[in-house]
Formats: C-alpha cells, structure tokens, sequence
C-alpha cells in the first residue's frame, strides 16, 4: 500500500510554467541569446543554475552562472508577485486534502529554488500538508538524474516500495524511473511535448484520482 507521495511542483502543484517561460525569454531578450522553443524544452525538470550553465557553454556567455540565475529569478519574482493568472493546477488541492486527511505523507521535490517554493507554498498555504520540501538547487546533477528523488525516499517515514512520484516532465519521470520508483505520470496542459511514457500509470485529471485510488497504486 501506498504511504507516501512525493510531488514535483512546476506543472503538477502549480501552474508556474508560464510565468517561468515569460521570465527566461525576457532575460534571454536582455543577453540577446536565440533560444529556440524547441532547446526550451529540453529544459523542462532541470534546475535553473544547470539551465544557465548549458546555455553559457552553448552561447559562450561571459557573465558568472550565479549572476545569471539571479538576473532571471528578478524578472520570475517580479512577475510573480504581479500577474494575476497564476493557479493551481485544478483538482490538485482537493487531491492534497484528501491525501492528509488519509494519513498519507507528502512530500515536495522539486527543481525549483528553495525561494520560489517558498513562494507558492505561501500564496496557497500548502506547507501544513508537506513533511518535507526538498529543492533541486541542493543538488549538482538535476532530474532526470534520480538524487532528489532518492533522496525524498529516504526522508519517507515509509519504506522506498511504499513511496510513488507524481510528475508531469520527461526528465522527472526518467529521474523516478531511475530512483526505482512508482511514478504517476501527469499529462499537464503545459507540458505538451513531454514524453511521459515511463510513467507507471498516466492521469490527466485530478478530479478523477483520490486517496483511495493512490493508496492502491501498484
């Protein structure tokens, strides 16, 4: 039986992608970089200083990679405090609910920075329901290598068998599939060119799943 879930966030809690995606091709506006939609997607699940890191080799840019990251998250926290159409993803809240109210332990995994999911866990008041959140920017490789992912297992009050990851990224499924996780496959309206066929199980709705039905995942 399924005791612990562990969520990525981009794309699965909440809808950040679009404001992230507004905030790097401003930035890359203000480097004069030609980043493809295509090479943006390759970046889905990757942290934001490995981002930049690719794109310094590629584009051979002279600015430091932390400079970079800091240049980018300015226009991301801008943005964030002043658009209005920032969500959770629909269904998700009523799914978080329903999981604690079951005694199932959540737990957050995600490539974003520690201040960005601080960010959304405040706006939404979600950090009553999550035992731990663990951000991708403590570690040196991103998804799809599995470390976060391990990682979140054994800070698990339950065994690695008893744990899924719910993702919505290649990479993200991939670093699962990696971990040797169950992996619950999200099919997001912003995740379009994700191959996600690794996952587990795949849902497109969180309306349609509950505590019960993850408890007897596997």
């Amino acid at each position: 039986m399924i005791k612990t879930v562990i969520f990525d966030m981009d794309g699965v809690i909440v809808d950040t992608e679009p404001v992230h995606k507004y905030a790097y091709f401003e930035h890359y506006k203000e480097l004069n970089i030609p980043v493809t939609d295509e090479l943006f997607a390759t970046f889905t699940g990757q942290s934001t200083k490995n981002v930049y890191q690719i794109l310094k080799n590629k584009f051979d840019l002279k600015d430091d990679v932390n400079d970079l990251v800091l240049g980018k998250r300015a226009i991301f926290n801008e943005a964030f405090d002043t658009k209005p159409d920032l969500y959770l993803i629909d269904g998700v809240e009523d799914l978080i609910k329903d999981l604690y109210e079951n005694e199932i332990e959540m737990i957050l995994a995600s490539s974003a920075s520690k201040s960005t999911i601080d960010r959304v866990f405040n706006r939404f008041n979600l950090n009553q329901y999550f035992s731990h959140k663990i951000s991708g920017e403590n570690f040196p490789k991103s998804k799809p290598d599995p470390a976060i992912f391990l990682h979140a297992a054994d800070l698990a009050k339950s065994e690695h068998s008893e744990c899924i990851v719910i993702e919505d990224s290649k990479n993200g499924v991939e670093a699962a599939f990696c971990a040797n996780l169950y992996c619950l496959g999200y099919k997001s309206l912003n995740s379009k060119q994700q191959n996600i066929e690794k996952a587990n199980k795949i849902v497109d709705d969180f309306n349609s799943i509950n505590a019960n039905f993850i408890k007897n995942l596997k």
